[in-house]
């Protein structure tokens, strides 16, 4: 298994290389170029309790049909949703490349036994999801207790069978540049294929600072193992230039590798709409 260095930078530092990362002016065809990667890495979300199967069935409608909306417009990558309704997402999304992820594992607090949390991701796979997105124990986190998180992970990933299992650290209430660090080495070292900021339901949810150190973390398990771990900000993007600052981060803090939605996504839910209105506006 491979051992983490010491996180080398500060949170001055950090901010810093934000600012260098994102002080760049995009012209409009490099602008375009970015946002259609973007609309192409994005996770289309809701996870609310007021969700409804003719919900669903709208948001699978929108996200197989964005290409039709201009040209090398891009579907988005994956629609996310509660695991009940996973295989009515499967059934509208058959015969296209988006994938349907589903949160599980007790989303978003966490506060379950693990054998409850196994049997709603394997649940989920077994309605067809292509991926999984579980939030880790922050409580148990923030007691100290490593061994037990790494182990919830891995036995998550092990229920997860062929789905791909993203890892929520909900930075928000890890808070501190050592604790984000820690969370994503635990994640990655227990079988993660992403790492992901936060669930959306808390504040703050992504941050630019998250992020990079998230960003960080991936690049140096890359350099060091040749393993790629996939990225993805959530909760609170819903601007193209709030998209556009975490593109610009991953890009400088990992590399140009990562700008696709293998390895790359953002969970969003009004972001796609103003992407796509902003990409008609720049094309013309």
């Amino acid at each position: 298994m491979y051992t983490f260095k010491n996180y080398p930078f500060t949170e001055k530092e950090l901010l810093a290389r934000i600012d260098q990362a994102t002080m760049t002016s995009l012209d409009k065809a490099s602008e375009a170029e970015a946002l259609k990667i973007i609309l192409g890495c994005i996770d289309l979300t809701t996870l609310e309790g007021s969700d409804t199967n003719q919900k669903i069935t709208e948001i699978c409608h929108k996200a197989r049909n964005i290409h039709e909306l201009g040209s090398g417009f891009p579907n988005v990558a994956a629609v996310c949703f509660y695991p009940p309704f996973v295989r009515l997402a499967k059934k509208e999304l058959s015969g296209t490349n988006v994938q349907v992820a589903s949160v599980a594992g007790a989303f978003p607090a966490g506060q379950s036994p693990l054998h409850i949390k196994l049997d709603e991701v394997k649940y989920a796979v077994s309605e067809g999801a292509d991926e999984i997105d579980m939030v880790i124990s922050r409580g148990k986190f923030l007691e100290g207790e490593y061994n037990l998180v790494f182990d919830e992970i891995a036995a998550i990933k092990n229920a997860c069978g062929g789905a791909h299992l993203k890892v929520i650290l909900e930075t928000g209430e890890l808070a501190t540049i050592n604790h984000i660090r820690k969370a994503s080495e635990i994640a990655i070292q227990a079988g993660a294929d992403f790492i992901k900021t936060s669930t959306g339901k808390i504040q703050p949810a992504a941050t630019l600072e998250a992020m990079t150190i998230m960003a960080d973390t991936v690049k140096e398990y890359y350099e060091n193992t040749g393993e790629q771990i996939g990225l993805k900000p959530a909760g609170g993007i819903s601007a193209c230039e709030q998209a556009l600052k975490y593109y610009q981060v991953v890009k400088r803090a990992a590399g140009n590798q990562w700008l696709d939605n293998t390895f790359f996504r953002i969970g969003a839910s009004r972001l796609t709409d103003q992407i796509i209105t902003r990409l008609q506006v720049l094309l013309g």
